[in-house]
């Protein structure tokens, strides 16, 4: 029996630039998730965003790593704040009230 090698690839880092494409590479979550947990997820997963989706798991937007962590250290942040609150990048969302 030959042994296999494994390749490990790490996910573009970068989010996805073609208009309106807000699915990337990287993990998806809900938008009702808190930015301390999404900044866990994304240290677990090495990766410098997040695809963001709502209840229906269709994607809202992104958010960064820059974008979460500089929030994080600003006079205005609270361990309440939600993922929908600070997207970046277009938001799909229409007539949700939110």
């Amino acid at each position: 029996m030959t042994p296999t090698r494994t390749q490990h690839r790490m996910p573009d880092p970068a989010p996805p630039t073609a208009d309106g494409d807000v699915e990337g590479p990287g993990p998806r979550v809900w938008d009702d998730m808190t930015v301390e947990v999404a900044l866990a997820v994304m240290a677990g997963a090495r990766v410098e965003y997040l695809t963001v989706c709502d209840e229906d798991d269709r994607s809202t937007g992104l958010v960064t790593l820059v974008r979460l962590a500089g929030l994080r250290d600003s006079s205005a942040y609270t361990d309440r704040i939600r993922l929908r609150d600070v997207l970046d990048g277009p938001s799909l969302r229409t007539g949700t009230g939110r």
